[in-house]
């Protein structure tokens, strides 16, 4: 059965963007005709085990440069637009919490959360100058409502910081995209699914690079 309704925005315009049935990956990936978003349905996502099986492959090392750098494309654009001292969250930490660090380094208050390796809920009793999202939005399952909860974290003129591949209206590019071929990868957006985001929050959108998005609340 395809989805009723879309899993960002709700909407009911829905309608199937591609269907992989090669021998070794079968899905179905709808996308929304109002708010842009690409999303596998329910049936075609990875259990919870499998998921956390993937992730623990991870090789996440907060003493490799290589990773730092990586996670730099994020890290150098935000940090530019944050006052000293500014309390953030840093979302779906993953399995070698990293991008908190360095902006504990650079003089600011940090906590993390993931749902598998740092399951503390008390995060979202705290308001945030900053959040975080590194790898992550990609992996939703329930988008909506996870941004939800960011959103009401965040203090307003906060930052909502996020680094993901950007998908496209294209299905033949979509069909090879090695960003797809990840089983855990289950929700793509579109720079207008950010833009979409930016104006049922009233906020402020840019895209200091071609993988990171930054959001600002109203003051």
């Amino acid at each position: 059965m395809p989805p009723n309704s879309c899993i960002l925005c709700s909407s009911t315009a829905i309608q199937l963007f591609y269907s992989d049935l090669s021998e070794h990956y079968a899905s179905d990936y709808y996308q929304c005709q109002r708010c842009r978003l690409i999303f596998a349905p329910p049936r075609d996502r990875p259990a919870q085990e499998e998921e956390k099986a993937r992730y623990d492959t991870h090789e996440n090392d907060p003493e490799d440069e290589g990773y730092r750098t990586f996670l730099s494309q994020l890290f150098n654009p935000l940090n530019d637009l944050l006052e000293p001292a500014s309390k953030g969250l840093d979302f779906g930490s993953g399995p070698g919490p990293t991008l908190h660090l360095m902006f504990e380094e650079a003089g600011h208050r940090m906590r993390i959360y993931d749902s598998f390796y740092e399951d503390d809920p008390s995060v979202f009793g705290e308001r945030y100058d900053f959040i975080t999202a590194t790898e992550v939005v990609e992996h939703l399952f329930h988008p909506r409502r996870e941004f939800d909860r960011l959103w009401k974290c965040l203090r307003p003129g906060g930052h909502l910081g996020i680094m993901t591949k950007i998908a496209r209206d294209d299905t033949g590019h979509f069909a090879n995209w090695h960003y797809r071929l990840d089983i855990t990868h289950v929700t793509f957006y579109t720079k207008n699914t950010f833009r979409w985001m930016a104006d049922h929050w009233k906020a402020s959108v840019r895209f200091p690079d071609d993988r990171i998005i930054i959001f600002q609340k109203p003051e």
